[in-house]
């Protein structure tokens, strides 16, 4: 990443948490003497609302493996899709992931893990994590800020992100939430997306999607926003570098 200009690069998870301490530790090491920022995006399978007992605790020890794991290895900020309603009322789910958040968040203090956890927006109606739902738990607990994949957001509502006045709605509402420390501690995901009436479907290269990036960019940078920004795009090292030059054209 470092030889293409890049800042920085997530460390995918996604499949398991199969890195070693030793090697975490290497890694470390090298993203220093590179100079490179280093998050991490928490395996997929993590449900926070699982009826199974066993699910759920498996759930909550990929969160907590994500976070110890990318400590050692220099990340700071976990990136994880928090969980599904399963036909049950959002309120409950929000209630039960709040109480497991809240836990989880005094474990990692307690041992001296020091990494913010990132729910992310969903991009799926059936998924716990709209917009409200992250930021909602990102000012009740400690330790939680959000993820906010605008991809995610537009495709959840449909194709929801269609001006930059949209764009703008949800930069406010995190400053409603958050205030304008929650504007510049902001850990994003960007990408094209296909969606339908069930939401996302997958992700697109940035130019060949309706994604409003350029006015996304440009909005960041009047709302005097700051953070990381992770390309999630099919050519994920196209895209970041395309986001970099406009930003820094922007200046």
């Amino acid at each position: 990443m470092a030889e293409l200009g890049l800042d920085g690069m997530e460390l995918e998870f996604v499949r398991g948490v199969r890195m070693k301490e030793k090697k975490a530790e290497r890694v470390r090491r090298l993203a220093g003497d590179l100079g490179l920022t280093l998050t991490v995006h928490a395996p997929y399978w993590i449900n926070l609302y699982a009826r199974e007992k066993e699910k759920l605790e498996a759930s909550i020890k990929r969160i907590y493996d994500s976070a110890r794991i990318g400590f050692l290895a220099g990340a700071r900020d976990i990136v994880f899709h928090p969980a599904y309603y399963l036909g049950d009322p959002p309120e409950r789910v929000h209630s039960q992931v709040l109480s497991i958040l809240k836990d989880l968040t005094a474990r990692l203090r307690e041992e001296g893990i020091d990494v913010t956890l990132r729910p992310e927006t969903t991009g799926k109606p059936t998924q716990y994590g709209s917009l409200d739902e992250v930021l909602a738990l990102s000012s009740e607990v400690k330790g939680v800020l959000p993820c906010i994949d605008f991809a995610h957001i537009h495709a959840r509502g449909g194709g929801v992100l269609l001006k930059p006045e949209d764009v703008a709605a949800v930069l406010d509402k995190v400053k409603e939430y958050l205030g304008q420390e929650g504007l510049k501690r902001l850990h994003i995901h960007m990408s094209g997306i296909a969606y339908g009436q069930r939401g996302e479907r997958h992700h697109l290269n940035l130019q060949e999607s309706d994604m409003l990036w350029k006015e996304i960019l440009s909005l960041l940078k009047d709302y005097g926003a700051d953070g990381t920004i992770v390309s999630e795009s099919p050519n994920i090292e196209e895209d970041a570098l395309l986001m970099k030059r406009y930003w820094q054209s922007l200046s």
